[in-house]
C-alpha cells in the first residue's frame, strides 16, 4: 500500500515489493547485510511485521519505521497486545524539519487501531543506534519502564491490558563465560560487524563465542538492552550495540590492561 500526502508518501514495504524499494538502512543490494535483512524480514517467524518508508516528492527516502506485535518483539521487554517499534530512523535534515517522524508514528498508532491494541511502545536511549525519547514524548509517549541507559516509552489505547516492562538483562550476564558474542539479522549492519570482529578476535588470539539468535524470545532472553546485539565477557557487558573493528580492538586492548 503507497499513501500520499501533499509532501510525503508512505511506503509499506512487502515481501512483493522489498526488492524494489529495498529496507532503507542500507542501500547496497549487493552487501551481506541487505540480503540477511531481507531474508529475516520475509520469515515466517517475524507474523505481523511492517516497515514503512517515507519518501518526498522526487522518490528520496526520508525515514523508516519498523514494528511488530509485541508479544514477537526482538528486545528484552514483556508485553502484551501491544505494537512494538523496534527501530525508527530519519537520516536526513528534511524529514527532521518536516515532522516526518511524527507522521511515522501516526501510521504505526492507525494500526494499532485497526489492530485493536491496547497501545504502543518502544525503547529509547541517549546513547547509540537508538531514538531519543523526545519524539515520543512530544506525541504523548510516557516512560513505563527504566533499566541502566534504556527507557520503554508507552503510549496507551485502552487499559485493558499492563502496561509493557522490561525483561531484566542484567542478571542473564553472569551466565556468560569468556568472551561472547549474540546478534540478530534484525539490523543490517550487523553482518558487517560480525564478520570484522570475528576476524579481528581470530588475529588477536581471542576465542569468542558466536551465537545468532533466530528467535524473537532468545532476542527477548539475552544479557542486553539492546537485544539483537551483545559483546560479552565473563559475566561484563562490553557493548550493547553494533561495534566497529576499531571500537572492539579498542576494548580489547583496555580488557588486556585490567588484566
Amino acid at each position: 500500500m503507497v499513501e500520499q500526502t501533499d509532501q510525503i508518501t508512505i511506503i509499506d514495504v512487502t515481501v512483493d515489493n522489498v526488492s524494489n524499494v529495498g529496507i532503507y538502512c542500507i542501500k547496497d543490494k549487493k552487501s551481506p547485510g541487505y540480503k540477511s535483512k531481507v531474508d529475516w524480514f520475509k520469515s515466517k517467524i517475524n507474523k505481523g511485521l511492517q516497515i514503512k518508508i517515507a519518501s518526498d516528492t522526487k522518490n528520496k527516502q526520508l525515514g523508516f519505521i519498523e514494528f511488530i506485535p509485541s508479544e514477537l518483539a526482538w528486545r528484552p521487554i514483556r508485553a502484551d497486545n501491544y505494537l512494538f517499534i523496534q527501530c525508527i530512523a530519519l537520516f536526513v535534515s528534511e524529514a527532521k524539519n518536516n515532522s516526518i517522524g511524527t507522521t511515522l508514528l501516526k501510521e504505526c498508532e492507525g494500526e494499532a487501531i485497526r489492530k485493536d491494541c491496547s497501545g504502543i511502545c518502544v525503547m529509547s536511549s541517549d546513547g547509540a543506534w537508538m531514538a531519543n525519547k523526545k519524539l515520543f514524548e512530544k506525541n504523548d509517549y510516557f516512560i513505563a519502564d527504566r533499566l541502566g541507559r534504556f527507557e520503554l516509552m508507552v503510549k496507551t489505547l485502552d487499559n485493558k491490558n499492563p502496561h509493557p516492562k522490561f525483561i531484566d538483562w542484567v542478571k542473564k550476564q553472569k551466565g556468560y563465560k569468556g568472551w561472547n558474542l549474540i546478534y540478530s539479522d534484525q539490523c543490517p549492519w550487523h553482518e558487517k560487524s560480525i564478520t570484522d570482529l570475528k576476524q579481528s578476535a581470530s588475529e588477536n588470539g581471542i576465542d569468542m563465542k558466536v551465537k545468532k539468535l533466530t528467535t524473537p524470545k532468545e532476542a527477548q532472553n539475552t544479557p542486553s538492552g539492546f537485544g539483537t546485539f551483545s559483546l560479552i565477557k565473563d559475566g561484563k557487558l562490553l557493548g550493547d550495540h553494533y561495534l566497529s573493528r576499531t571500537r572492539f580492538e579498542n576494548i580489547v586492548r583496555q580488557e588486556m590492561k585490567t588484566k
